[in-house]
């Protein structure tokens, strides 16, 4: 072998070898990516039909409740007993405000309307759903949805006030982060209408490629929603990460933040 060919080969050796370390990193738990399961909105469908399907397969979801939602009122004992189980309760805000002065935001109502509000209010109004949410659960670590993804009040980021309440809070823009780059003040997602089992897996199988992380945000799952996916398109994903369990570790939002956080600088 000529010297030429010698070099070819080695450097052919290292990056085959470096592809597939990459590939056999676990660095999230033990495993080889991470996978959170949220949905957002307090919805019957999520105590009647999902999490008892979370249940059957030992996965545990973030549900992100909306404080003033009657199914949140009127569901109490049940939500107290999904917390129980090791699903997490997060914090969707009292009234669910978004801004209503962006374009196609027709569904916004004035008391709804997050561009009319102040910052001390959205910041009351979210702590006061985080003393509703530890009366149920106990709690008193948490996460954080942005409802509609809106992250500021006029010019403000008001999370920045927010950072000491919570462990992480969860944005709507998609993307696959390195674990040193995650922004917890808006941990990425990837949100889900339509979406077939097939489509999911495909998004978990490149975060697993790159070595990272993907958080699922669902609303409506076989109904009650107009974002919505198939029940069985769900319970497909879910029988994937089942069998996926020795590579793919499943847990709630909270949990991954929290690990991100202990070794982001290792």
């Amino acid at each position: 072998m000529n010297l030429k060919n010698c070099i070819a080969f080695l450097l052919l050796s290292l990056i085959n070898t470096s592809a597939f370390a990459q590939s056999e990193s676990r660095n999230w738990n033990g495993k080889k990516c991470a996978v959170v399961l949220t949905y957002d909105d307090a919805l019957n469908i999520h105590l009647d039909k999902v999490i008892p399907m979370l249940n059957s397969y030992q996965f545990k979801g973030t549900f992100y409740l909306i404080g003033n939602s009657p199914v949140v009122s009127k569901r109490i004992p049940e939500w107290r007993i999904a917390a129980k189980q090791g699903h997490e309760l997060g914090n969707h805000t009292l009234n669910h405000p978004c801004d209503g002065s962006l374009p196609g935001r027709g569904f916004v109502t004035t008391e709804t309307d997050l561009s009319k509000y102040t910052v001390p209010r959205a910041i009351n109004e979210i702590r006061i759903t985080n003393t509703l949410l530890n009366a149920i659960d106990g709690k008193t670590e948490r996460t954080f949805a942005y409802p509609c993804g809106d992250l500021t009040i006029k010019d403000t980021l008001y999370y920045n006030a927010l950072k000491t309440d919570f462990v992480a809070a969860r944005g709507v823009s998609s993307g696959y982060a390195n674990m040193k780059d995650v922004d917890f003040s808006n941990v990425n997602s990837f949100f889900q209408n339509g979406s077939t089992a097939e489509q999911m897996i495909a998004q978990i199988e490149e975060a697993e490629k790159k070595g990272s992380f993907i958080v699922f945000l669902f609303h409506g799952v076989g109904g009650e929603h107009a974002l919505n996916i198939d029940l069985e398109e769900h319970r497909k994903l879910l029988e994937y990460l089942k069998k996926r369990k020795k590579d793919i570790w499943t847990a709630p939002m909270i949990e991954v933040a929290k690990y991100i956080r202990e070794n982001q600088n290792k």
